[in-house]
This record gives C-alpha cells, structure tokens and sequence, in this order.
C-alpha cells in the first residue's frame, strides 16, 4: 500500500558519486531532482576513495577545489610496484596538465558528505536518506510503455514518486536496471579482492604500490597511519583462502611485503577481512522512455586503477550536460538519453578494455602459479624511460575524454 506521492523532474535511484554528483548539478542548473540513498548515511567501509586529478578539475571548475581540498585526504603523486624482488616506478602524476597533479584518497563518505552539502545549498535538491527504489512505474500501451517514476520504500512508508526522468545509479547490483530488463553484457573478471587494514609506519615505504610474487597480488594504499590493502585472489577462491587459515594469509602477506611481519597479527578474525566480488560488465542500451542508467549500473567497473569513482563521476557530469535543459524546460526525448551512451561509450570501453588486458596478461599469468617471478623487460622500461610513468598517469589520473562542467548555475542558493 502507497503511503505518500510525490512529483518531481528528475529520481535518481542511488546515492553513490554517480547519484549525488549527477543531483547536485541538476540541482544547481535548475532542475528540481530527488535522489534516494537506501542507507541512513554514507558510511562504508572499503568502498573506492581514490579521488583523481580529473575529478579535482572538475571541482575547480566548480569553483570549490579550495574548500574541497580541506576535507582530510592523503596525496599520492607516484604509484611503485614490487615486481619478485625489482621496485617498478609505475606512474607519475607530477607532469599531468591539471590544477592537482596527485590522487586524493579520501573515504568515499567523505566525498559524497562534502558533494550532498553542496547540493543541499539549492532549493531543488531533495536527498531521502534511507529510501530504497524497489520498482518502476511504467504507463502506457504495449510497445510504447514509458518509464514515469519508481516505488520506494523510505523511514515512514512506501512512496511514489513520479518524475520526467528516472536515473539508476543504483551501482552494479541495480534495481533499476533488473527492472528495466536491460541486457547486461558479462565481460568477466579473473579475480576478487579482500580488502584489509594494517598500520603504517614512519620506516614503510612512502609511495602507495603493489606487490606481486609466488601467485598472489598485494595492493597498498598509503592512508598516513594506516595501509589500505588489497589481497587479491583468483575469482570464486575465498573459500580456498579461507580453508588455509588466517594464519596462512599472514603468511603469504609477509612473504609479498616483508614490513609487515611486525604487525599482520592486527589482522584478528575474518571480520576484519572484507570479499570484494569484481565484476566487470555493461549495458548494451543504458536507456528506455523515462530512463537512463549511469555510473556502475551502466558499466561495473574493475578496482584496477581505481577509476570507479571518477568515471562515475564523467558519467554524471556528461549526462547533466545534456540533460539540465531539456528538462528544466519540459522537452525532454529519447534522443538525449541516446547521446548520453554515445558520448560516453567510447570512454567506458577505452578503459574496460584496459582493465580486462590488466586482467588476462598479467594478473591472471600471476595468480595461476605460485612460482617466484621477475619482471619482462617491457615492465623495466618503466625504470630505464622515466618519460613512460607520464602513460599511465594520464590514462589513470585524466581517462579519455575527460568531460567539463557546461550548465551554469540557474536557481540561487538558497541555503548554507
């Protein structure tokens, strides 16, 4: 049973970085939009909180760098790996052409608590916290259906809110998209993560990295008094970890990092290790009449380079361009969600198909023997040629394409 009704421009299903941000510029163009997050905050642990160079751009666009910039963040301006027993400079983000020339980590609540007050100062952003989309409503006569809004179930009941346009960012577990029937294209991932913490000290190494040796792959993010770490196993094998024990995963850490002796008994019980199931698909069409996916419920992307995050954050910048006017103005069309795909397809599939050649020539060849490794000589160039470190900086920190603000502020704010 329906307990409340309410109409609006634009529902965004989830409150991911594609959802609050895609909010927040409509919100700002004028466009009044509700966006609903099924948690009652954005707390979560071990969620991507790599924030690159060409999501700060776009807060400089924004006119907001400076006050983002004092949201507490760790800055990474050179990824290393330890490849057998050879350091491998990775990537320099020193030469980008950016205002910030590093990854930002922040935890990701951080970033969505700082873009939801942003858009908080505009009349026209509604955030309904622990409001869940459960379904689509769709009217109209078989082979014309629309999409005109979606049931949620909030704090105080269930709600229809009916709206020109429905957005799924509901990530890659969508709703949304499940209730579209959109057909998803299951590229594949060869691996799972299980994310961890362990304390840093003033004698580790500086850079943020990655190890890999004897089969297995172990990914440290430098948090300033703590490491972020990624054990990556082959896909479906957490059981088979967990069979060996905590005890062997302790092992196979120090055996990787050998720093980490000191200190892999914080790692007490499995609750303090996290399955992170990759998943690496897409949307063949991201839109019907009333609809658009975006962000990972348009592409779930790989943790490799950490770019989900700010290519959910393209995707929302992409679709506000296109979409703030038709409807702010009532004329809206099925041509405009069409240009939204194209125009980051091209994008999307650069970067998935980086990730899946990361995936089957190098982390699949380690993960499937436990033999010691060393580096070929095209992964020492990166050593010999400083210059190549620039190549993977840029696809990591800019991407392809990289898009810019284009609406302007239409509705003043309102509220501090």
């Amino acid at each position: 049973m329906t307990d409340a009704s309410v109409r609006t421009t634009c529902c965004i299903a989830g409150g991911g970085p594609a959802g609050i941000m895609l909010g927040f510029l409509l919100a700002r163009a004028g466009v009044p939009v509700v966006v609903l997050e099924k948690h009652k905050d954005f707390f979560r642990d071990f969620r991507g909180d790599t924030i690159h160079p060409s999501t700060m751009q776009v807060m400089h666009e924004l006119g907001l760098l400076d006050q983002f910039l004092k949201v507490p963040h760790d800055e990474v301006r050179r990824l290393r790996g330890v490849v057998g027993d050879t350091e491998i400079q990775i990537a320099d983000f020193t030469h980008l052409p950016t205002v910030c020339k590093f990854i930002a980590l922040m935890p990701q609540w951080d970033f969505l608590d700082f873009l939801a007050a942003q858009g908080k100062r505009y009349p026209g952003f509604d955030l309904r916290m622990e409001t869940d989309a459960t379904d689509l409503i769709i009217e109209g006569p078989q082979g014309k259906e629309r999409v005109v809004g979606l049931r949620a179930q909030g704090p105080d009941g269930s709600i229809d809110i009916r709206a020109d346009l429905v957005v799924g960012a509901d990530g890659r577990h969508s709703t949304v998209r499940e209730r579209a029937g959109f057909q998803v294209e299951n590229i594949g991932a060869p691996m799972d993560v299980l994310w961890m913490r362990l304390s840093r000290r003033d004698s580790d190494p500086e850079q943020t990295g990655g190890y890999m040796n004897y089969g297995r792959i172990f990914v440290t993010l430098n948090r300033g008094d703590y490491w972020q770490c990624a054990f990556v196993i082959r896909k479906g094998g957490y059981d088979e970890v967990h069979a060996r024990g905590l005890e062997g995963m302790r092992q196979e850490i120090v055996r990787l990092a050998p720093f980490f002796a000191d200190r892999v008994a914080e790692l007490k019980d499995w609750d303090d290790v996290k399955l992170l199931t990759v998943a690496v698909d897409r949307l063949r069409q991201w839109w019907r009449p009333g609809l658009i996916c975006i962000g990972d419920a348009a592409h779930a992307m790989s943790p490799i380079g950490g770019v989900g995050v700010n290519v959910a954050v393209q995707d929302a910048i992409a679709a506000a361009n296109v979409l703030a006017a038709p409807l702010r103005e009532g004329w809206l069309s099925t041509e405009h969600l069409a240009q939204v795909q194209r125009r980051r397809t091209f994008p999307m599939k650069v970067i998935q198909g980086v990730q899946v050649a990361v995936q089957r020539n190098i982390i699949d060849k380690v993960l499937s023997s436990d033999r010691p490794i060393s580096p070929p000589w095209m992964v020492k160039m990166f050593n010999w040629v400083p210059f190549l470190q620039r190549i993977p900086a840029r696809l990591v920190g800019i991407g392809v394409r990289p898009e810019h603000v284009r609406t302007a502020p239409h509705a003043p704010t309102t509220r501090s």
